[in-house]
């Protein structure tokens, strides 16, 4: 399938313009990195906590955010996972152990004090069952339900509080129960049974037990530490493989073009204020790849225009490369970058990052193919060319003096 047949686009010829605004981009982001410290990462790289949290009804993350602001000594990060699930992630950062345990432990009684609301007179001295384990309930129930007439063993206790929690996590309550009322229909919950409960316990319009990721400063940093190395020996592992398929200038360039294309985007990154994370992190090694092979794609066909047009001029052969290659790159790129646009509008905040970092590599590294990796394969040939083209020549005078020796460029004519 071709979308353009026997197009003639200088495309070397507008080079400059997109030479200036890689260069004005790398600027612009290196300056931002640097004022900023480096890059904002995630609390993969950082270390600390990322808890999800289940409400009831959309989640307030205004509220959310305020009362976790004034809790905590660092700002958290408060992100609301895609409509309709009501769940909210709350991240916040930790140097060591002891501090991941107090921030986590801030988060939880910031969310019970805010929304749970147990000093209500309806909830005072009650346990919240949505945000509570088997063996809490176990020892809030043991002694009510002897006063009730009620009393079970310590086995057959500890059975019912397990359904009870079975209960609660399972779907379509999925952590949080919306009405005690609902109880009724857990085996060995009984009437007599259900009014200790609702005397005993409340629920909380949220849950916090939906997940706990804690992630350590050591483990934060080795990872970063390991995503750098990655993308580096991914680049290192294209060089020598282009080099020993092209040409040494054509893996260089090719690598270039990949750094400029990584670099530009972390700098957005930056420019936006946005943290890097994991995801981030495997969509720049996405964009390492794809790069890679639409300059690959393009080499390839220059190598064979070379071999059947042996006197055109290099940039001539580049030009005609490209366009010969252009309806692919356009279906490639274009249909790439529409599927990474719905994900950078659809797919929530848990992917927004990730669609983020392809939507800015598509358009870079598309352009770089053929504006940045392409002209450094022209700029070196040129300058080869020019040196051979320079050679010293010895001249002799009429009596046989040796003159000194000159340099007569193309070697065209011999001064006697």
């Amino acid at each position: 399938m071709e979308l353009f047949r026997s197009t003639n686009f200088d495309f070397l010829g507008k080079k400059w313009p997109f030479i200036i605004a890689s260069l004005v981009l790398t600027v612009a982001g290196l300056s931002s990195l640097a004022m900023r410290g480096g890059p904002r990462y995630g609390i993969e790289f950082k270390g600390g906590i990322l808890m999800t949290v289940r409400f009831q009804s959309t989640p307030p993350l205004d509220d959310i955010r305020s009362a976790l602001d004034k809790a905590l000594p660092n700002a958290p990060t408060v992100q609301s996972f895609e409509s309709g699930t009501n769940e909210v992630s709350i991240g916040t950062e930790g140097a060591d152990d002891q501090t991941l345990a107090r921030n986590r432990q801030i988060v939880l009684d910031t969310l019970k004090t805010r929304f749970a609301q147990p000093n209500a007179p309806a909830n005072q001295g009650k346990l919240d069952l949505n945000n509570s384990n088997t063996e809490a309930l176990v020892e809030r129930l043991r002694d009510p339900m002897q006063s009730a007439g009620a009393g079970l063993s310590d086995e057959q206790l500890q059975k019912l509080a397990q359904a009870i929690m079975d209960f609660r996590n399972t779907p379509p309550q999925s952590g949080l129960i919306a009405y005690l009322d609902n109880l009724s229909r857990v085996p060995g919950v009984t009437p007599k049974v259900l009014d200790v409960v609702k005397q005993q316990c409340y629920l909380a319009p949220y849950s916090a037990l939906r997940g706990t990721e804690v992630v350590g400063p050591k483990v934060g940093n080795d990872l970063k530490h390991q995503a750098i190395y990655a993308t580096l020996l991914a680049l290192a592992g294209m060089l020598v493989y282009i080099w020993f398929r092209f040409e040494w200038i054509y893996g260089l360039g090719a690598v270039i073009a990949v750094f400029h294309d990584t670099i530009i985007t972390i700098g957005v990154f930056s420019l936006l204020n946005k943290q890097i994370d994991l995801t981030v992190i495997a969509a720049l090694l996405t964009l390492v790849g794809y790069s890679m092979n639409d300059t690959i794609v393009i080499f390839d066909r220059i190598r064979e225009n070379l071999k059947m047009n042996l006197r055109m001029p290099l940039e001539a052969v580049i030009n005609l490369s490209v366009n010969q290659t252009l309806s692919r790159t356009v279906m490639t790129s274009g249909l790439t970058f529409l599927t990474c646009i719905a994900l950078f509008l659809f797919g929530g905040p848990v992917l927004h990052g990730f669609a983020l970092a392809l939507v800015i590599g598509i358009i870079v590294g598309t352009y770089s193919s053929v504006f940045i990796a392409s002209p450094i394969v022209l700029f070196w040939h040129d300058y080869a060319d020019a040196r051979r083209k320079t050679v010293p020549v010895v001249s002799a005078g009429p009596a046989g003096n040796a003159k000194p020796a000159a340099r007569v460029k193309g070697a065209e004519k011999v001064s006697k």
